[in-house]
């Protein structure tokens, strides 16, 4: 782990450099919380000052130093007094306060040697006396610029204070940093990017404080619970308690007295707890103490007042070193508690379970199971795990108990043990039956469970197990690439007025899949329900993801992600990232979606069956970014983590496929393998992944093979992206440039830039073959549209450079920067005549009307834009 170093904080450091060299006029001191950051950023703007400008002196006040007279300064003192007339001071005297002062002085005037004095003070409360007095008189006469930090909420000398208080300094409150801070942090520390959920966490946890955040990311690393796969780090939300984190928490909480550490015990188990609450269980002014000494926070929220821990740290430390007895205790005091007041808030009857299950008090088992369902809907999955196990232990949670446990290890990449708690129940029920395809399906690919399933649907006539069979079946037909069965029986089970609710919302499931990959996304979107089911959740955003994706709504799946609050299951998040890994892809933000890809791998590293669509994305994005090698390892990454089970997936696999072989030289075999892909997906009537596989042959150069066949998907399917693609295709069979500058209009207002780009650069090369009026502005579309796409090395990308000869390439560079032609002629030894032929030629090549559009022009040239002068 690389050492940690001052990240962030721009605007603050400007700040304290401009007080520093006298720019402001004003010295600087900056207070805030400890581990702010204060101290490195005093260090990032000290190790900048030019030594030969400025007469640097660096002190730190301490503690234990605090009671000596200038001890503070001595580093920056010589190490012996001087005898003198002026300051009375003898080696063999006791030296006056004033006489020290006046030596100091003429110590630090010596060590300046005419340059400006920058007196830099860490933790200027812990100055001592004398030394704060020096401070003061050399900011009041202006013998130096003041600049600092110090400890809010200590006590702070008189002379300190009075810097700020007479205007000497001014003083600002250093907040936490933020998260963006905190990732680049983490990033520079750990040698690689963070998983944004991980940064999330660790960012609320420390609450934005660098100390604790080096502390917490330590611990996490010595326990390994930081791993890092495919380039990107992830933190499991585990951690060790460590001596120096807890040092370090400890020293923020302060000795406790028994009354004040009962108060914190208590929030730490049951936070939110309501204050009437709190005082009747402890004492009222041990929590006035606690409340004061910044250890709880009381808000008020309409009527009710809620107490939490002022840190997030505090109640992992408090709860990891309370004794077990007396933590068992407490939440069976909590428990007692909420249920004496009647249990009135939504999450009551979880929190209640979990302090009975963990103070092991016994718990009704009809509510031990009615928390079992609610933590399952909530997707709080392991404490719905936890539950059920308990509820099982009991001897009272039954098949329920069990079929929300297994379920929940399914969901968390634990097949084999649901299947032990499937198989331990005996059960051959229909949910039973039907639980255990599940699991042996996804779980296990077992692609033998749809016939296992139908086998027992002919077993047993009565009407519900036909519906449940029916729709489960028809969803692993789909996810299996069996899509005339999987529509069929889906379509019984809908057309049956008998089918009950749950095998309804699975048919609709599958029967929106099979519409958004059928090409009608918008009546895929509309059958797609919100389920608190979490396993048909994950099937549903399936489905709704694809007839996204389908669709070109790069802004919908933007909605869709931004759902994730990151207490999800790994799959589900998984999934999310990859999906809008695919929206910045079309947006042609290759290195966002490179990263979201890499996340989504490293999510999904336990488990395989979005793993292997993860790692063909960041193939794919490798591949439209020219890195061969990448794309070709991501791929074969991909294709290890291939499984049978999800064949509806292919479609996704084959087009990664086929840019990777593209990236490598090969277009004509990346052709190939769409076109294969297309007549396999139109045979099977997937006309909404077939329209992305004819799209991506027109980006390839094969638009005359693919235009009239677009013409029909058009005509067929509800797909506002399909129009857009048949005219593109119409435009590059025709190689019409204005028809081309209207499909890129017409892929910028899908947000689908890379596309928008594509066309435009296609259409620069036609224009200006034609010496059209036109190509300058096109050039400068293509040329915003590039900078938008950085990184994309793509064919169509590829512009037809004019024909400039060397002379012309030099006088336009010229031109482009500024230059004047007469100046151009001086430099070149030509005549501005001959400069200015030049440039005629060169616009009229370039397809623009004169130098204000030449540099934009140039842009759009990958050989020229490099050379062009950074002013341009």
């Amino acid at each position: 782990m690389a050492p940690w170093t001052f990240i962030g904080r721009a605007a603050e450091v400007r700040r304290m450099f401009e007080a520093a060299t006298g720019a402001s006029g004003c010295g600087l001191i900056f207070g805030g919380a400890p581990g702010i950051g204060k101290s490195r950023l005093l260090r990032s703007v000290t190790e900048n000052l030019d030594p030969g400008r400025y007469a640097l002196v660096a002190v730190t006040g301490t503690a234990a130093t605090a009671g000596l007279a200038l001890a503070s300064l001595a580093p920056a003192l010589p190490g012996d007094l001087v005898v003198s007339p002026q300051n009375g001071v003898g080696p063999n005297a006791v030296a006056s306060h004033a006489g020290l002062v006046r030596w100091a002085l003429d110590a630090l005037h010596r060590l300046a040697a005419g340059r400006p004095i920058v007196l830099a003070v860490d933790d200027t409360h812990l100055l001592d006396p004398l030394s704060a007095a020096l401070v003061h008189h050399l900011a009041r006469t202006r013998q130096a610029t003041v600049i600092g930090t110090i400890r809010t909420g200590v006590p702070t000398p008189e002379p300190v204070r009075a810097l700020w208080i007479d205007d000497l300094v001014d003083r600002v409150d250093l907040g936490p940093l933020s998260a963006g801070d905190t990732a680049d942090l983490l990033q520079a520390v750990l040698g690689g990017p963070v998983e944004a959920r991980s940064v999330d966490r660790l960012w609320r946890l420390t609450t934005g404080n660098a100390l604790l955040l080096r502390e917490l990311v330590t611990a996490a690393r010595t326990s390994g619970d930081l791993v890092e796969a495919c380039g990107i780090w992830r933190w499991t939300g585990r951690f060790a308690l460590t001596p120096t984190l807890t040092d370090v928490v400890d020293h923020r909480i302060g000795p406790l007295e028994p009354a004040v550490r009962d108060v914190l015990e208590l929030v730490a188990f049951g936070a939110p707890l309501g204050l009437p609450l709190l005082v009747k269980a402890t004492d009222s002014a041990a929590a006035e103490q606690a409340e004061e000494r910044g250890l709880i926070t009381v808000t008020r929220d309409d009527r009710r007042t809620t107490v939490r821990l002022a840190h997030p740290l505090y109640g992992e430390v408090v709860r990891q070193r309370c004794p077990l007895t007396r933590a068992r205790r407490l939440q069976a005091d909590l428990a007692h508690l909420i249920e004496a007041t009647g249990a009135r808030r939504d999450d009551d009857v979880l929190r209640i379970a979990a302090w009975r299950v963990d103070s092991d008090t016994g718990t009704d088992p009809r509510r031990l199971l009615k928390a079992v369902r609610q933590a399952f809907r909530l997707h709080r999955l392991p404490l719905a795990a936890r539950l059920s196990r308990a509820a099982l232990a009991d001897g009272g949670g039954g098949f329920q108990a069990a079929e929300v446990l297994a379920t929940v290890l399914f969901l968390t990449d634990r097949p084999g043990e649901a299947l032990a708690v499937l198989d331990a129940q005996s059960g051959s029920s229909l949910r039973w039956r039907c639980l255990r395809g599940v699991v042996a399906y996804w779980g296990h690919f077992d692609t033998t469970a749809p016939d296992a399933l139908a086998d027992g649907r002919r077993a047993h006539a009565r009407p519900v197990e036909q519906s449940w069979t029916r729709a489960l079946e028809s969803l692993m037909r789909l996810h299996h690439g069996e899509p005339r069965a999987a529509r069929q029986l889906a379509g019984e089970v809908l057309d049956d007025p008998a089918s009950p609710p749950g095998p309804r919302a699975l048919a609709r499931t599958a029967m929106a899949h099979l519409l958004a990959a059928g090409g009608a996304p918008a009546r895929a979107r509309a059958m797609v329900e919100p389920t608190g089911n979490p396993y048909l959740g994950l099937a549903a955003e399936l489905a709704h993801g694809t007839a996204l994706l389908i669709a070109g709504d790069v802004a919908g799946i933007d909605k869709l992600v931004g759902t994730d609050d990151g207490d999800g299951f790994a799959v589900r998040s998984g999934y999310r990232a990859v999906l809008a890994a695919q929206a910045a892809r079309l947006r042609g933000q290759l290195a966002a979606a490179g990263q979201l890809a890499a996340e989504a791998c490293a999510l999904l590293a336990d488990g395989r069956v979005y793993a292997g669509l993860a790692h063909a994305e960041r193939a794919h994005v490798a591949a439209l970014c020219g890195d061969a090698d990448l794309a070709r390892s991501a791929m074969a990454d991909a294709d290890a983590r291939r499984v049978p089970a999800m064949a509806v997936l292919d479609p996704w696999f084959e087009q990664a496929r086929a840019w990777v072989v593209v990236a490598g030289g090969d277009q004509a075999g990346g052709v190939t393998i769409l076109r294969r892909l297309a007549e396999r997906l139109g045979n099977d009537g997937f006309h909404g992944h077939e329209l992305l596989a004819l799209l991506d042959l027109v980006r390839l150069g094969a638009a005359g093979d693919v235009a009239r066949r677009l013409q029909w998907l058009a005509a067929y399917s509800d797909n506002q992206l399909a129009e857009t693609v048949t005219w593109y295709a119409d435009a590059m069979a025709r190689r019409d440039g204005p028809a081309l500058l209207t499909a890129m209009e017409r892929f910028q207002r899908l947000g689908m830039n890379l596309y928008a780009a594509e066309a435009a650069a296609v259409a620069v090369s036609l224009l200006r073959a034609v010496r059209s009026a036109a190509a300058g502005g096109a050039a400068e579309e293509l040329a915003n549209l590039l900078a938008g796409c950085p990184g994309a090395r793509t064919p169509a990308l590829r512009v037809r450079q004019p024909a400039l000869t060397n002379r012309e390439r030099e006088i336009a560079l010229l031109a482009a920067g500024g230059v004047a032609s007469k100046e151009i002629a001086e430099r070149l030894f030509l005549s501005s005549r001959t400069v200015d032929n030049h440039l005629m030629r060169v616009y009229a090549k370039l397809g623009v009307s004169g130098r204000t559009e030449l540099a934009t022009a140039l842009r759009a040239l990958p050989d020229l834009a490099e050379r062009l002068p950074s002013e341009a």
